[in-house]
């Protein structure tokens, strides 16, 4: 039987081994417990639909669809249910859109774990959750947008456009990456499209390259 007392953390990962660790270090603490785990969307809604937790951890990259979309979907069904986001993507390109979605903290999986236990406990608490660069980076880009400071290609991106660009650069042909998305590839293809005209590129080649490129870096950082 749970205890009421201790905070019940949902865990959605497309990683095993992630799940198992952190499972571990969580049920460690005397103040919280993992009620239930998933690795992709749709099992992740249904589990947290049953469990009715706390806190998800959810990572972006998952096996069946998006991370970010799955913050939404908590955000609009759910909105008491508090997030953190424990991904290996750049916060520098996440972390707001994360926190835009509907997050309460991003946590990089490079970090140590004992940031993932302050994260829940902080968002626990109420408060956000984030790095001081972060935190940083935030704040200066409150004062650009209120200066008209013009963003970097590949942040002016929406969130489905950037999402096509990363499915992009792990070389999935659009028919996949419609079919990860659950759109048509006439839909993908448009993203495409705008993705091109925003990050000034003249053809699908480019956009390849360009992708490819910008995902090593990621993967790399």
């Amino acid at each position: 039987m749970a205890d009421d007392t201790k905070t019940s953390v949902f865990l959605i990962d497309d990683h095993p081994l992630v799940r198992d660790s952190l499972t571990m270090l969580i049920n460690q603490q005397e103040d919280m417990h993992v009620c239930g785990e998933a690795e992709d969307m749709a099992s992740a809604i249904r589990g947290l639909a049953q469990t009715v937790p706390d806190i998800a951890i959810v990572d972006l990259s998952l096996k069946e669809g998006s991370g970010l979309d799955l913050i939404k979907h908590l955000k609009a069904k759910a909105p008491e249910m508090q997030v953190v986001v424990l991904s290996m993507h750049d916060e520098k390109l996440y972390a707001e859109r994360c926190i835009r979605a509907g997050a309460r903290g991003y946590v990089m999986k490079r970090e140590s774990s004992k940031r993932i236990i302050a994260a829940i406990r902080e968002v626990r608490a109420g408060r956000l959750f984030l790095s001081w660069q972060a935190a940083s980076l935030f704040a200066e880009r409150f004062v650009g947008a209120k200066q008209g400071v013009v963003e970097a290609p590949v942040e002016s991106l929406s969130d489905r456009e950037l999402q096509v660009f990363a499915l992009i650069g792990q070389g999935l042909p659009t028919r996949d990456i419609a079919g990860s998305l659950n759109v048509s590839v006439k839909t993908v293809q448009a993203y495409c499209a705008r993705i091109k005209q925003k990050l000034h590129i003249g053809s699908a080649t480019e956009l390849l390259r360009e992708a490819v490129r910008w995902h090593d870096q990621q993967s790399a950082g």
